[in-house]
């Protein structure tokens, strides 16, 4: 898996781990968020290069980050709900690539890297639920990220 682009809307925790181990490990970043740069916690910090939709609606955010991306990790427990229920949705109407991957998988990197190898992944879209959703995960969510992009 050769990846060229991390994507992702910019939302607490999963949102946020995917951005920050992107340009941690010099892996471009960017996707969409909603106008103003709307997140849970308030407006989404300009470090994080992303693009605002014309709304300020989460849907339209998710939907245009599958149709710009190769594939889409989902990091999540089970059963899935809310935007990241959304996003598995949107994913299956395009018949993109999707991965469901929970913290607790014995092995997520070799996983996630075979799925994107298999999938021909350039420019991957990574979410899961936000801070209010599931909240402190996010250094376990960053380091398996990490990892990821260490081997690819």
């Amino acid at each position: 898996m050769q990846l060229r682009q991390i994507v992702s809307g910019g939302q607490t925790e999963f949102d946020r781990a995917a951005l920050d181990a992107a340009l941690a490990c010099d892996v471009p970043v960017g996707g969409w968020c909603p106008r103003g740069r709307r997140a849970e916690d308030g407006p989404i910090a300009h470090r994080y290069p992303l693009r605002e939709t014309p709304t300020d609606a989460y849907a339209q955010r998710t939907a245009w980050n599958v149709r710009d991306s190769d594939g889409t990790l989902i990091i999540a427990p089970a059963p899935l709900g809310g935007g990241t229920a959304l996003t598995r949705r949107e994913a299956a109407a395009r018949e993109a690539p999707v991965l469901h991957v929970r913290l607790v998988d014995p092995v997520p990197v070799p996983m996630i890297h075979a799925w994107g190898a298999e999938a021909d992944l350039h420019v991957l879209n990574v979410v899961g639920p936000r801070a209010s959703e599931v909240d402190g995960v996010y250094c376990r969510a960053r380091t398996i990220l990490e990892n990821l992009l260490a081997t690819t």
